[in-house]
């Protein structure tokens, strides 16, 4: 069962902020919220100055797994690709955030004896750090980045192996990261394993395929542009094996990937 969200926003003060490598790892306070389960989000916004253009239109809301949570704090990593994050990465302490969540289906734990295996890519870490954290048994971490300065990303990640891949070959593997777990479930223990991943729909799809080729079972967290995070907007349906949709803020993020006949191009 999922922690409930209080209803409506609220507003939290930033107490901080990290670079860590290309990305900024924001800590929020935010201690009258529930703990949220790993895998959950949340929609942000800056307070003040949350808009552009000339009339300083509002933005939509950000959604955001959350990358950990505890001691009335939330720390969230974010990269600055646009107008959005870039007004959410200069936020200082004291400055303040609308904060709504936690929302959606976080992970579920591994069961009949499965281990956790865990395959993210770049800021897919996030959710995976939290459920890392949350596992009795440190699980193995597939992470793959861009290049060096991303892969710095992977300071992020609790756990008890972490393996990086790079798309130029500046850390780790030279190659995906799905080239990284193809090759752990060849080998003769992935059938006692549970895939857990998040990260852009190429990669996802490619997760997917491998689990299904494997027979072995996986939790995608999809990533979506939202507008609302309560299922009210069906802005971010995703169709399902049965023929249906599903809505990844209210049914996901988290979602088993046998459900799924692929991963849509423009579920990110």
């Amino acid at each position: 069962m999922r922690p409930p969200a209080p209803l409506g926003r609220r507003r939290a003060a930033v107490t901080g902020g990290d670079d860590v490598g290309a990305y900024r790892v924001l800590r929020v306070a935010d201690p009258e919220g529930p703990l949220p389960a790993a895998g959950q989000f949340y929609m942000l916004a800056a307070v003040q100055r949350w808009g552009g253009g000339r009339d300083e239109r509002p933005y939509l809301p950000r959604a955001f797994s959350f990358l950990s949570a505890g001691g009335g704090e939330l720390r969230f990593m974010l990269e600055d690709v646009g107008p959005g994050t870039h007004r959410l990465a200069e936020l200082g302490a004291g400055e303040e955030l609308w904060l709504t969540g936690p929302l959606g289906a976080g992970f579920r734990a591994p069961h009949d004896g499965r281990r956790a295996l865990l395959a993210g890519g770049g800021v897919g870490v996030p959710p995976l750090a939290a459920w890392a954290s949350a596992l009795a048994d440190r699980p193995l971490a597939l992470l793959g980045f861009r290049d060096r300065e991303h892969a710095a990303g992977a300071a992020v990640m609790d756990a008890a192996q972490v393996r990086v891949a790079t798309d130029d070959g500046s850390v780790g593997h030279h190659g995906l990261v799905t080239e990284l777990l193809a090759a752990q479930l060849a080998r003769d223990t992935h059938a006692h394993a549970v895939v857990y991943a998040c990260g852009p729909p190429a990669m996802l799809e490619a997760v997917r395929a491998l689990c299904t080729e494997h027979d072995v079972p996986a939790q995608l967290a999809l990533e979506a542009g939202m507008a609302c995070g309560f299922g009210a907007c069906y802005g971010c349906v995703v169709p399902v094996r049965d023929c249906g949709y599903v809505r990844i803020c209210v049914d996901g993020p988290v979602i088993d990937a046998d459900r799924l006949e692929r991963v849509p191009e423009d579920a990110h």
